[in-house]
């Protein structure tokens, strides 16, 4: 990802230069908690969040995730990024954009959703989980006025994607579910225009809002982050009813589901849960649903633990294959044969990568080259 200054990125933004130069933050330049602004025209940003309830006394309620925050007037959500001003509950980030890429969809990851091509990735500030394992935590841990962002109608990140020759728009790198109403205008932005739109999320959302949302999405990848109660609320601040709910939602509405479960030592990494999570997944989602299990490399609160044995991915991986699942994939892991796509009827590999890079693709029609049997994805 590239990175540029905060002198750099005021500049740029100055300018109306394309967004895909816009880093995830001016890294080694990010203000701590309760630091000096750094977002331009924030104010700008203030749009009716769309999911809460108003109470007594100025208070709201948030109806987008399972939190439920309450929230007082002048206060916000634990996310950081809604606020209630005056017993109106706002959203602070639409529009305003901490990260703009151009990615390879395989970077998702998602493998099964028109291969080879590329997503033009975008995200904000915060996050409604606060895992301490957490990648991108300079922007999901941070507030939006801590963070450098610029003005990007969704209307313009279209035409910006659109000018880059992306097949895909990815609301991704933080959590999508936080700037929700971002999300949905981008989707109604670039419905008909032929670029899909791709939601790499927690999961961690409420029923009704994301069957509201599903119609304008056409793939969802779930990060799920364990087979266990425990783990989610210990190492994330959550709970995993409401995620296994969630992959039941999208699922049943048809819209393409892909999952990774980053696979984290001595922590998730026990082959009872690997059969536990996959029994499920192929009683409640079916056997065509992919399943990335994906290497941790020590980061943010978690620095203290080794990078994840290849071995304990390849295990995994092979409960799940004993377990009926289909597609069934070792990440973080470049050169790996596990990251190729292979047919689960006669074998024969089909789609060969190298890290976030296609080889070949040998898919026809949504069909195995080599005996004919239909391959589940979305490929065209």
């Amino acid at each position: 990802m590239s990175t540029v200054t905060k002198r750099q990125f005021i500049k740029l933004a100055a300018s109306g230069a394309i967004g895909c130069l816009l880093p995830a933050t001016a890294r080694g330049d990010v203000p701590k908690k309760g630091g000096d602004a750094a977002s331009v025209g924030m104010e700008d940003a203030l749009v009716e969040a769309a999911f809460y309830r108003r109470l007594s006394g100025k208070m709201v309620r948030c109806e987008l995730c399972p939190r439920r925050c309450i929230v007082a007037d002048g206060d916000r959500g634990k996310c950081g990024v809604r606020e209630n001003r005056g017993g109106a509950y706002f959203t602070l980030v639409h529009s305003k954009p901490v990260a703009l890429n151009n990615d390879p969809i395989e970077k998702k990851p998602l493998f099964h959703f028109r291969p080879g091509t590329n997503a033009f990735s975008l995200a904000t500030a915060g996050c409604n989980l606060q895992c301490r394992f957490c990648q991108n935590w300079e922007i999901s841990q941070f507030r939006p006025e801590q963070l450098p962002s610029r003005k990007v109608s969704p209307e313009q990140i279209v035409k910006d994607a659109a000018s880059l020759h992306s097949s895909n728009i990815a609301f991704t790198y933080s959590e999508p579910i936080v700037f929700y109403e971002y999300m949905r205008d981008i989707c109604v932005a670039a419905s008909g225009s032929g670029i899909g739109r791709v939601m790499i999320s927690n999961g961690y959302i409420q029923k009704e809002p994301m069957k509201t949302l599903l119609p304008h999405l056409d793939a969802v990848k779930i990060d799920f982050k364990a087979f266990s109660e425990t783990y989610y609320r210990d190492i994330c601040g959550a709970h995993l009813e409401p995620v296994l709910s969630t992959l039941q939602t999208v699922k049943d509405s048809g819209v393409w589901l892909e999952l990774v479960n980053l696979v984290v030592p001595t922590l998730n990494d026990g082959e009872r849960e690997f059969d536990a999570m996959t029994r499920w997944l192929v009683q409640k989602l079916g056997k065509d649903v992919p399943i990335h299990f994906t290497r941790f490399h020590p980061m943010y609160k978690l620095l203290n633990l080794p990078p994840t044995p290849v071995a304990t991915l390849e295990k995994a991986r092979e409960i799940a294959i004993g377990n009926g699942v289909r597609y069934a994939y070792a990440g973080n892991v470049p050169g790996h044969p596990s990251e190729n796509t292979q047919c689960p009827f006669c074998h024969a590999t089909l789609i060969k990568r190298t890290g976030f890079h296609v080889i070949y693709n040998r898919i026809n029609g949504g069909r195995c080259s080599k005996c004919g049997k239909s391959i589940a994805g979305r490929w065209s």
